[in-house]
């Protein structure tokens, strides 16, 4: 008689003296993971445990770390534009005073991550 998982598809390995069910995550392909993604695995893991572990059995937990850090990276190169544009950090500036506008653009940087990891990561 076969039993409930074996009827439902599932197969077994031996190993030693047991048999072991042969239980793999759902494959979901091998979307690449970056900084941000890894920022949002970290606070998953450490402050909502519930949510990682509900992605985690889902198989789901890759494809929401890759959303997360493309998310993350438009909304960096977005953010950056616009406040290089309103704060008038334009190529001629470059051309002028280059240690000036890699001031400039290091501030717009470090201010608009902060905004993403506020806004995305830590959410």
């Amino acid at each position: 008689m076969k039993s409930l998982f074996e009827q439902m598809g599932g197969t077994y390995r031996m190993e030693g003296d047991y048999l072991l069910p042969n239980l793999m995550p759902p494959d979901t392909g091998r979307r690449p993971i970056g900084k941000y993604g890894r920022m949002r695995l970290n606070y998953l893991k450490e402050h909502h445990r519930n949510l990682y572990t509900s992605l985690v059995l889902n198989g789901t937990l890759r494809e929401h770390l890759s959303e997360i850090d493309q998310s993350c990276n438009e909304r960096l190169a977005r953010i950056i534009s616009a406040m290089a544009k309103q704060e008038n950090v334009t190529e001629a500036l470059k051309a002028v005073d280059q240690m000036e506008w890699v001031r400039r653009m290091n501030s717009i940087r470090n201010r608009a991550e902060e905004i993403v990891l506020t806004e995305l990561v830590y959410a």
